[in-house]
């Protein structure tokens, strides 16, 4: 067996507790909350507003209350980043069906958000941090046109009252 100076045994022990940490916060975090925001584009949103835009952070008082900072840190912005590549990974369809439902919960409603999200941008605000700038320009691109397409709808459902 090869002999592992203490050092580097000592940082893999800490390598390994952390992932260790960063699971069960991750655990905790979907099972309580997550768990009960009904789609993928709220979860997203929730995800997107829990991050300090000008620093890029992520706060969550009920979880800094039980796990260290950096752990939840780290647990809050692998699961924004997976929470966005499964949106992704989703066909068009399904985006479409899910950014609806997510719009039409908002308190103006539906046309109303998607003209504000058009004309803002605001969707840019659910980019994670992390992952590749082609990830996030598809992104942009799929919700910039199902947003047109909502647009188109709420224009025609308008114009027939």
């Amino acid at each position: 067996m090869k002999n592992v100076p203490s050092a580097e045994q000592n940082r893999d022990m800490e390598t390994i507790t952390q992932l260790q940490q960063n699971r069960r916060v991750i655990q905790d975090f979907t099972s309580k909350t997550l768990a009960v925001i009904p789609s993928a584009f709220a979860r997203l949103t929730y995800l997107a507003s829990l991050r300090d835009l000008s620093s890029g952070r992520y706060e969550h008082a009920g979880l800094t209350a039980v796990y260290p900072r950096e752990a939840v840190q780290q647990a809050l912005e692998q699961c924004h980043e997976e929470i966005f590549e499964r949106i992704l990974e989703s066909s068009l369809e399904q985006q479409e069906r899910d950014l609806r439902a997510h719009l039409e919960g908002m308190q103006d409603g539906l046309c109303v958000a998607v003209s504000h999200w058009l004309k803002l941008e605001a969707y840019r605000t659910l980019l994670p941090v992390g992952g590749p700038d082609y990830l996030k320009e598809l992104f942009c691109s799929n919700i910039r046109a199902l947003l047109e397409i909502l647009e188109e709808e709420c224009s025609k459902a308008h114009s027939s009252v």
